[in-house]
């Protein structure tokens, strides 16, 4: 079934809210709203992408009505290198809102996948428009099946939860009032208060041995820098630290 607007706005009536049944991408519109000045909290909402947009150029598979395709204007008190921050508020916000619409446990895997049991059930891809953060974010819902030979194992909230069909109103709700109070940290504890709460709710921060996509070395997790990169270190003992692309569990981990 198509999404029902009217709750989702009857639920969140301080986010302004635009929807089409279908888009190429919601980032594509989101990016014209921020440009155009709309204001924090606004939210592009479609049934479908024809072009979904993944990290490093990649496709995001958007099944009709099957899940949730969303991108969030952010006006954030963040410098313009301040991305890698919000990217791990986004993961925070959508890991939040799964567990408590669903009580499936997440884990966040840096910097933008939001996994259950290895799985990868939702993506966050985060960008600048005019010093606004533009964030799209895709939540895999109500899908009963994926192909086999994706990048990364993917699964859905559906069959995480014994089969059981999901509301994407009530967790596109919830995921709009994880990021106000994640934003609202932010803004009241600063940064920090952002990688820790990262750091705790990822097994991939520290000690997990991991591959580094863009370089293909391999190396323990360390920790996060300052600025939200994550830190590797090599069999060596440098520690050097990832400042583009992604991680996933090394070969033999």
């Amino acid at each position: 079934m198509p999404l029902d607007i009217a709750r989702i706005r009857a639920l969140r009536p301080q986010n302004e809210l635009h929807y089409w049944p279908s888009l190429p991408s919601t980032m594509i519109e989101a990016g014209r709203l921020a440009a155009a000045g709309a204001p924090h909290g606004t939210a592009v909402l479609t049934d479908e992408q024809t072009a979904g947009m993944g990290r490093l150029g990649r496709s995001w598979i958007s099944q009709a009505e099957l899940g949730i395709y969303c991108s969030v204007l952010l006006r954030l008190s963040l410098p313009t290198s301040g991305t890698p921050i919000a990217s791990l508020l986004l993961g925070l916000a959508a890991a939040d809102a799964i567990q408590k619409c669903t009580q499936v446990a997440c884990d966040l895997r840096w910097p933008n996948d939001v996994l259950i049991g290895g799985r990868k059930t939702a993506g966050i891809l985060p960008h600048l428009v005019d010093r606004c953060v533009v964030a799209g974010i895709g939540i895999n819902v109500n899908q009963e099946r994926f192909e086999a030979n994706l990048r990364t194992p993917a699964t859905s909230l559906r069959m995480e939860s014994n089969g059981c069909p999901q509301s994407r109103e009530n967790i596109i709700a919830q995921l709009l009032e994880s990021l106000d109070a994640f934003c609202g940290m932010l803004e009241s504890d600063g940064k920090n208060a952002i990688l820790r709460a990262f750091s705790a709710a990822s097994s991939y921060v520290a000690e997990r041995r991991v591959l580094v996509e863009e370089s293909g070395r391999e190396g323990t997790t360390a920790g996060l820098d300052q600025d939200g990169f994550l830190l590797i270190r090599n069999d060596s003992g440098q520690v050097q630290r990832v400042a583009s692309g992604g991680v996933r569990p090394a070969r033999h981990d």
